[in-house]
This record gives structure tokens, C-alpha cells and sequence, in this order.
């Protein structure tokens, strides 16, 4: 978390930060092969060199971007979960709970789908 620590004491409300830290957390305990980094100023996770999941954060939402195929491939999941997305990412409101299965399942998604890649993005 180390990696995070500038970003999350950049976000002004704690109740927002600590949400933000929990979802972090879980994803470095849940999958501890991938690699965390701050690009673009957003924490990511990647995984051999290739971006597998990124976060971030509004005043009214956290948002996750799984990519564009991850977004296609879980489309359904996503609205059944009661979140709204766009082309490239999902809005998360902060006092909507974290589907952390599902979470899961984008990231498991994109380390199979991407194991050959050889780029940062597909």
C-alpha cells in the first residue's frame, strides 16, 4: 500500500479514503502477483508489464476501469450490480456498496485474457 500512500492522503473526505484504501487492500491481498503503481496519478494494478485494472476517485463516485473488453465482457454484471458505466469504466457511488466478487472476476478476466500481451494497453 506503500505504493498508494501519497494519492490516498490526497483525498479530503476519510470516509472516501478509507473506501478507497479497503478496495486497494483487497485487491493486493486477493491477487498478490499483480503490481501496484500510480500512473497518470490513478493507483493501477498490472500484471508483466500490462495494465489489468485502474481506480478513481469524484465526489460522487470511485470509478474502475477494467478496460474496454473487461466493460463489454461483464456489461450485464455491471447494471445488475446497480452501477453506472460508460465505455471504459464504472461508477461506483460512495454509498453504494463494493461488489468485491465481481471485482474479482474483472480482474481474473483480464489476467487470463491478457496473459500474452505484450503492451500496456490491448
Amino acid at each position: 500500500m506503500e505504493v498508494f500512500a501519497e494519492f490516498l492522503n490526497n483525498i479530503d473526505n476519510p470516509e472516501h479514503r478509507a473506501r478507497m484504501e479497503e478496495v486497494l487492500s483487497s485487491v493486493i491481498h486477493k491477487f498478490p502477483d499483480l503490481v501496484p503503481v500510480i500512473k497518470w496519478n490513478q493507483p493501477m494494478f498490472t500484471h508483466h508489464g500490462t495494465y489489468i485494472i485502474g481506480f478513481s476517485t469524484s465526489k460522487k463516485h470511485m470509478a474502475v476501469s477494467p478496460e474496454s473488453a473487461g466493460m463489454i465482457h461483464f456489461s450485464e454484471e455491471i447494471s445488475q450490480a446497480g452501477y453506472d458505466q460508460t465505455k471504459q469504466l464504472i461508477r461506483i457511488p460512495w454509498n453504494h456498496p463494493v461488489d468485491y466478487e465481481l471485482l474479482a472476476k474483472m480482474i481474473q478476466y483480464n489476467l487470463e485474457d491478457k496473459a500474452d500481451c505484450t503492451t500496456f494497453w490491448r
